[in-house]
């Protein structure tokens, strides 16, 4: 199992540079869990796409769906001590320690590209672009 973030469930499922990386990932360790939070930052990320003319509404919400049926059971809600502990031990915004909560709580890593993350936390965190487990 591993936890990702919310980007890197966008690269699985919008095509991009980081895209076949996160397939990688999903092939070898299909057992992705996430914050409750990912599915509205999805769904931002989704709205993006739409407000550019790169999705159609119907395309949004079939691939909202889709993510929602890969990390369905493993969905976790988080504590807000934690959260917001490791928010005063770092630099990295709440949402981001909403996963690194998560992470830490199921004992795994955090899967991520983001740099503040990755340097805050470099024991409990891998990079998309490091090579596979």
């Amino acid at each position: 199992m591993i936890v990702v973030d919310t980007n890197i469930v966008a690269y699985l499922y919008l095509p991009g540079e980081h895209s076949a990386a996160a397939e990688a990932w999903f092939e070898r360790d299909p057992d992705w869990a996430a914050p409750i939070l990912w599915r509205s930052e999805f769904r931002n990320i989704l709205a993006g796409y739409m407000r550019r003319g790169q999705l159609s509404w119907q395309q949004a919400l079939a691939l909202q769906c889709e993510a929602e049926g890969l990390l369905k059971g493993a969905e976790h809600e988080v504590d807000s001590p934690n959260v917001l502990e490791l928010v005063r031990d770092s630099a990295c915004s709440a949402y981001d320690c909403e996963f690194m909560a998560l992470a830490l709580k199921l004992d795994t890593k955090l899967l991520t590209m983001d740099r503040q993350l990755l340097r805050a936390f470099p024991l409990h965190t891998v990079s998309l672009s490091s090579h596979l487990p």
